[in-house]
């Protein structure tokens, strides 16, 4: 077996040193939430203790993963949809600025609409059992935040490099393919990584106005209404962990994507 070169020993140790905070922040965080429920007797129904979620979650363990991930199903739909809608529209407003001016406002009134009142409706557009409804609520909180950091990126390339670009002859085509696309991809990624996060919410948030009982967000809704809190905390924390996931795997199609960029950089000393 090749010995691992010392760079990449090195570059994992960087990155579990960058991790440390955070999982001391998280361990602490247990700790006290253990700590508190316990000292001063907070019911169950309030708050319940960690260690009853964890039991609770390792009791229907089966059952809530396949519910989690029929909601990941979903949420991973919404998230398709939305983000390639937003990029479209994204790459049509930078094309034709005219356009954009004039579509933007409708765009900034339609996302302070509340996601929530979207829910019902959906659910009677496409069928309450339907998991398209729950994929639209999704697409609908995914789009914007890709739609508007992709467009910052496109629009907001340097003169100079349009300038360049023209004096070799590059048309619109070559300068969107050769400029405007490139540097809009760190834009774009942090337009995902916020839709990664939104979709999952925007699956629950469709499932608690119903749907199927295989659904995670119809569990924990059920969940609640039985009393039966340290389950329904088990979904939320379920929940919560896929959509960390789900931002994990876009970070890494980021880094994987925009390892040349200088943005994607990072220096450190020896």
């Amino acid at each position: 077996m090749e010995p691992v070169p010392p760079g990449v020993v090195r570059a994992i140790g960087g990155r579990f040193v960058d991790w440390l905070p955070a999982l001391a922040v998280f361990a602490l965080g247990l700790a006290l939430w253990q700590g508190l429920t316990t000292a001063f007797n907070v019911q169950t129904f309030l708050l319940p203790k960690p260690t009853d979620i964890a039991t609770a979650f390792w009791n229907d363990r089966g059952t809530l993963w396949d519910y989690g991930l029929y909601t990941l199903k979903e949420a991973a739909g919404g998230f398709a949809m939305g983000c390639s809608a937003g990029i479209l529209v994204a790459l049509l407003l930078a094309r034709f600025r005219g356009l954009g001016l004039a579509l933007l406002p409708f765009a900034i009134a339609a996302n302070a609409i509340p996601i929530i009142a979207f829910a019902p409706i959906t659910n009677n557009w496409f069928g309450l059992l339907n998991p398209v409804s729950k994929m639209v609520i999704a697409a609908v909180l995914c789009f914007f935040p890709t739609m508007i950091n992709t467009l910052r990126g496109l629009t907001s390339v340097h003169p100079s490099s349009i300038e360049l670009m023209r004096s070799y002859g590059g048309g619109e085509l070559a300068v969107f393919r050769r400029v405007r696309i490139p540097n809009a991809l760190p834009f774009m990624f942090t337009g995902l990584k916020v839709s990664a996060v939104l979709s999952m919410i925007g699956a629950i948030v469709g499932e608690y106005f119903g749907g199927p009982t295989n659904a995670l967000g119809v569990s924990i809704l059920n969940d609640s209404q039985l009393f039966d809190f340290p389950r329904a905390w088990a979904g939320i924390m379920l929940a919560s962990a896929f959509g960390i996931a789900f931002y994990a795997a876009v970070s890494v199609a980021e880094r994987l994507t925009t390892s040349w960029h200088p943005s994607a950089r990072t220096f450190r000393s020896e």
